[in-house]
């Protein structure tokens, strides 16, 4: 059974910052990619971030500049440190994890990030 854990969400300013982590557990083994993704009320789920095994980073056009997504592999833990917040930002994050064989997608339970003055 493999969970992960989310943490780090809540309410922040605009400008503010804030810092979401996830945890895999269980019986995880040959973890690829890792990333986030975000789903705001009545959108679809999009990607904000994703990182390979090796360190290789891809965001988002919104995300660049401002998120930064790092991995810890000995934790099998991932975070996204997220700065200068807008409204637009607002959603419930998801995290995923990627086994690479056979391939599978888990994810996160979702944290919500409300960005609001």
């Amino acid at each position: 059974q493999v969970q992960l854990v989310e943490s780090g969400g809540g309410l922040v300013q605009p400008g503010g910052s804030l810092r979401l982590s996830c945890a895999a557990s269980g019986s995880i083994f040959n973890i690829g990619s890792m990333g986030w993704y975000r789903q705001a009320p009545g959108k679809q789920r999009e990607l904000v971030a994703a990182i390979s095994s090796r360190g290789v980073t891809n965001y988002a056009d919104s995300a660049k500049g401002r998120f930064t997504i790092s991995r810890d592999n000995a934790k099998n833990t991932v975070y996204l440190q997220m700065n200068s917040l807008k409204p637009e930002d607002t959603a419930v994050y998801y995290c995923n994890v990627d086994r690479v064989v056979p391939w599978y997608r888990y994810w996160g339970q979702g944290t919500q990030v409300t960005v609001s003055s």
